[in-house]
């Protein structure tokens, strides 16, 4: 298939989107988390323990996931090189999850309650995807009106995700 003048092909932009894809991924993890946990009424650090290791988790099994396919696609395990993309873009989507690990080291010093804190992680989340959809289109080459359209399904997507969570866990 012709590139056509695109950057499609190019690794930064390659890159780019697979950092965006797994912030995706590991923010609904964490979303999910969170929004189970606030119906379980956790403590702050036991919340903080499960989300670290659910997120720790969903970010190692991506790796693996990445490595596989790779071995499929082509015939070889990934190169140093290869696999140092696979690590940054793993692990760069740990960077969503920074306010609400600080909200609920807020909880863990006794500042905030464990509910306020699951709360305010929650809403960090849900803001954290929205800016993530956010950075996905807005460099995208289509009309104002089709980039807000992309940004609404992610939000329509993600508030529908929240109502699963809250109705599995309600």
């Amino acid at each position: 298939m012709a590139d056509h003048g695109t950057t499609a092909g190019d690794p930064e932009l390659v890159e780019r989107a697979a950092r965006l894809k797994e912030r995706v991924y590991i923010t609904f993890t964490a979303l999910a988390v969170v929004l189970a946990l606030g119906s379980h009424a956790e403590s702050a650090g036991r919340a903080a323990l499960t989300l670290l290791i659910a997120v720790t988790g969903t970010a190692l099994a991506v790796l693996v996931a990445d490595v596989v396919a790779h071995v499929v696609v082509h015939a070889r395990l990934p190169t140093g090189r290869e696999l140092g993309s696979m690590v940054r873009v793993s692990s760069s989507a740990l960077a969503s999850l920074l306010l609400p690990f600080v909200f609920l080291g807020l909880g863990v010093a006794g500042i905030w309650e464990s509910d306020t804190a699951l709360r305010a992680a929650t809403i960090a989340l849900v803001v954290a995807l929205v800016a993530i959809g956010y950075l996905a289109v807005r460099r995208l080459q289509l009309p104002l009106l089709q980039r807000l359209v992309v940004l609404l399904a992610e939000v329509v997507l993600g508030l529908a995700v929240i109502a699963l969570e809250l109705l599995a866990h309600g």
